[in-house]
């Protein structure tokens, strides 16, 4: 019964206090990555502490090795006889953390598919409304309005309008494209699936929902971030400007995003990251978070 007690203390811990300790943190715009490896690694903890309790609260006088261990034990060691109903109760046992596995998993193999679709839709529809513009490694669109984006996954492309090209000066035209590789060399898709997958999945919680929105921020600063070291940041903020009213899809990054005002203030004014110690030290944490469900569970005394 301790064991469920942490488990439980531990979820609630990572599912309602720790993000709103995240989101006042001051560091995170300093070290945007390690920030949002810092989300993902709460996701995953929550994920993680949530199985382990619903195996506790099914089998509360056996640890996880017990469970796993136990089951080859009867598989390699019983009389065919007794083999299936062995079998049959594990599996039974197993089917409440199962689904608390599945769950989540499920709504982020869900989200991918239906951003994959609706990419797929859109690239159709640039493949008739656009021109390739090699020399940017973009492709083109004949309006006026003024946007930018780009096209994860395995239809990625990056979408310039004319607007864009008639208002951006080269070297913001540089940056934005820069920004935009960003996105698609740091597959930010896939994170931002996650995110959504998660706040799908357990609607009302605060990790979800404050994890869904921290990270589309923290990823728009790590491309700024990447842009900004080989471009002048004064150029990528003149074309977050010109471009920030712009309409893009749901499914692609564009340069406007999320937060420009506080993007823009964080490019003018730019503060040193953390010391690679504390960086380090912060990763590790982490680490050791998705891992603590699992000591806790397979613990001795703690059943």
């Amino acid at each position: 019964m301790i064991g469920i007690a942490v488990l439980l203390a531990y979820a609630l811990l990572v599912g309602l206090a720790l993000p709103h300790a995240l989101v006042r943190a001051r560091w995170t715009q300093r070290a945007p990555g390690l920030a949002v490896l810092v989300w993902q690694g709460l996701l995953v903890s929550f994920v993680s502490s949530l199985v382990l309790l619903a195996h506790h609260v099914v089998v509360p006088d056996r640890h996880v090795h017990g469970g796993v261990l136990g089951l080859l034990h009867v598989c390699g060691a019983a009389t065919a006889d007794g083999v299936g109903a062995a079998v049959a109760g594990e599996a039974a046992q197993a089917l409440l953390p199962l689904a608390a596995g599945v769950w989540p998993l499920g709504w982020y193999v869900l989200t991918v598919a239906r951003a994959y679709r609706s990419r797929r839709h859109h690239a159709a529809q640039l493949d008739i409304l656009a021109r390739p513009a090699p020399e940017l490694s973009a492709v083109l669109v004949e309006h006026a309005v003024p946007a930018v984006y780009c096209l994860p996954g395995r239809l990625r492309r990056v979408v310039l309008t004319r607007g864009a090209l008639d208002v951006l000066s080269p070297q913001q035209l540089r940056a934005v494209l820069a920004h935009e590789q960003a996105h698609l060399v740091g597959r930010h898709h896939l994170i931002t699936a996650a995110t959504e997958a998660f706040a799908h999945a357990f609607p009302g919680l605060p990790l979800g929902r404050l994890a869904r929105a921290e990270t589309a921020v923290l990823l728009e600063m790590v491309a700024d971030d990447r842009a900004a070291r080989s471009h002048s940041p004064s150029a990528l903020v003149g074309a977050m400007c010109e471009v920030a009213a712009a309409r893009t899809p749901g499914f692609a990054f564009g340069l406007g995003g999320s937060a420009v005002l506080l993007r823009v203030r964080r490019l003018l004014h730019p503060r040193r990251g953390p010391h690679p110690a504390a960086w380090w030290s912060t990763a590790a944490l982490t680490l050791a978070a998705t891992v603590l469900p699992f000591v806790v569970a397979c613990g001795p005394g703690l059943g």
